[in-house]
């Protein structure tokens, strides 16, 4: 089998170049001018959901937090989510969120983000 070094080193270059890319961008932006946490806030899924008690905790390198889904018919969905924890801007970014629902029975990821410092939550579904 022969492989050609050109058509490979591209390849590697435009996936280095991209990682670095979205690399950059993540560290060009202010999560302090992120708005405050509040609660509830609206899901980043839609359908009028609305989060709850969204309180996420730093500890060996993840952000968790247990939260509550609710529906505007009220109907409430208990769930669970673990971010990877990354210090930067002299505080923790809270990000790759992955949720599990309390029974198992779904999972997910979001887009959804947190930025921690100095005790002050923000976050962004951006």
């Amino acid at each position: 089998m022969i492989i050609s070094f050109r058509k490979v080193v591209p390849l590697g270059l435009g996936t280095a170049l991209a990682l670095l890319t979205s690399a950059a961008a993540m560290a060009q932006q202010n999560y302090e001018s992120w708005p405050v946490l509040a609660d509830p806030f609206p899901s980043t899924g839609g359908g009028g959901i609305m989060i709850h008690d969204y309180d996420p905790v730093v500890s060996g390198g993840q952000c968790r937090t247990q939260f509550r889904a609710i529906e505007p018919n009220g109907t409430t969905y208990r769930n669970s989510i673990v971010f990877d924890a990354l210090e930067t801007q002299g505080g923790v970014l809270c990000h790759n969120g992955r949720w599990t629902s309390s029974d198992g029975s779904a999972t997910g990821t979001t887009p959804f983000r947190v930025f921690i410092k100095d005790g002050v939550r923000r976050g962004s579904g951006e």
